[in-house]
């Protein structure tokens, strides 16, 4: 029996167009782009045509491009750098971050080990954070916001960060993007959005795993992450792994050519509306997250009366594989921070989520499995 793979939001199946432009550099073209002999020409060139691709589909100019190595090393990358900054180069004694209850927890964790102070922005039912209530946290001593575009868990789409730009900027103060969740799936445009700092990856759009980038706004210096090496223009450190990256401009070049994005949202909008229609068919399960104001791709629902882990478990010895709300960042399923900001019972979610393959049969068997699964789950419950 083949296996259904509804779990694109934790990782995305490599695009063939994406494998077949790393190839030659898997197996041909193996010189450090930082030499200046011809076999280092080769692969320098590679990688400056995937920064000019992945440009293209975020709205930068390819110098605001610096390739991480993932979203949560592009994610540290800014969070230390901005801080750094304060301390070093405006001479501040002591410096403040403002940031969200929702983040994904390379966000709340990078903030925190930081040495700065940090205020966290509380969030409502459905996981939106309000311009208002982030603007009204900054401080003088505040060098950073962190906001994420739209929530990894429940997908909704954060409205409010235009505003929060705006005022930031106002202010003076940096603003960094996540935009992992969001990015291959809705239009992100940098310059339009106006952040000083943005942090996209790979592996979420069809891209190879072992690519990101933190896109950085013109202009604009921070000292580096990662250091050892001049590479990236002296802002990572590090010999760039070009295969990954050469996979990463590939699938944004397919995803930016002739509205396929459009065309791929629409697509996978339609299939997660066809697995919330079933899911909430079934007695006791309720949506989680704005229920259109959405990432296309991902749906989150609680599921009444019966724990996250056997859910999973049963649906997996059924061949589809799907995730949890409550675990973001660990093996072990614990209570999902997100929904707990929310306000929502945090143990009893599942994501399924769709992306570039998948396919009408593949959610006809999640819709056809999970009804099957809740009952057979409830049916052993003791009282």
């Amino acid at each position: 029996m083949a296996r259904v793979y509804l779990d694109h939001a934790s990782s995305s199946p490599l695009r063939p167009a994406a494998l077949d432009a790393m190839l030659p550099y898997l197996r041909e073209h193996h010189a450090d782009p930082g030499r200046v002999h011809s076999e280092g020409k080769i692969t320098r060139v590679a990688i400056e045509e995937s920064r000019e691709h992945v440009a293209s589909l975020f709205g930068a100019r390819p110098r605001e491009v610096v390739f991480t190595a993932s979203g949560t090393e592009a994610i540290n990358t800014a969070v230390w750098g901005v801080v750094a900054r304060g301390f070093e180069n405006l001479g501040a004694s002591a410096v403040h971050i403002v940031t969200t209850a929702v983040e994904h927890s390379a966000v709340l964790d990078a903030c925190e080990r930081s040495p700065a102070e940090v205020t966290t922005v509380g969030v409502d039912r459905v996981g939106r954070f309000r311009a208002d209530a982030v603007v009204d946290a900054i401080r003088p001593e505040t060098v950073l916001v962190s906001v994420q575009l739209a929530n990894h868990e429940v997908g909704t789409i954060q409205a409010a960060v235009p505003e929060i730009v705006a005022a930031a900027r106002e202010r003076g103060v940096l603003v960094h993007i996540d935009a992992c969740a969001a990015c291959g799936h809705i239009p992100i445009d940098f310059a339009g959005l106006g952040a000083d700092l943005c942090s996209v990856t790979a592996h979420k759009l069809g891209g190879p795993k072992g690519a990101a980038a933190m896109l950085v706004r013109r202009g604009l210096r921070l000292p580096p992450f990662v250091v050892g090496g001049a590479q990236e223009r002296a802002r990572r450190g590090g010999i760039e792994d070009v295969p990954a990256i050469v996979g990463f401009g590939a699938a944004a070049a397919e995803l930016a050519n002739e509205g396929q994005l459009a065309v791929e949202a629409t697509a996978a909008r339609s299939l997660t509306d066809r697995l919330l229609t079933a899911a909430l068919a079934v007695d006791d399960v309720a949506q989680l997250g704005d229920p259109e104001v959405r990432l296309p791709h991902l749906v989150c629902f609680s599921v009444g009366g019966v724990e996250a882990e056997p859910v999973l478990l049963s649906l997996d010895q059924r061949g589809i594989a799907v995730h949890s709300g409550s675990s973001c960042s660990s093996e072990a399923l614990e209570p999902s921070p997100v929904l707990a900001a929310m306000g929502v019972d945090a143990d009893k979610s599942l994501r399924p989520s769709v992306g570039w393959s998948s396919t009408d049969a593949d959610v006809d068997t999640f819709c056809e499995a999970f009804p099957d699964v809740v009952a057979k789950l409830r049916a052993l419950r003791t009282d």
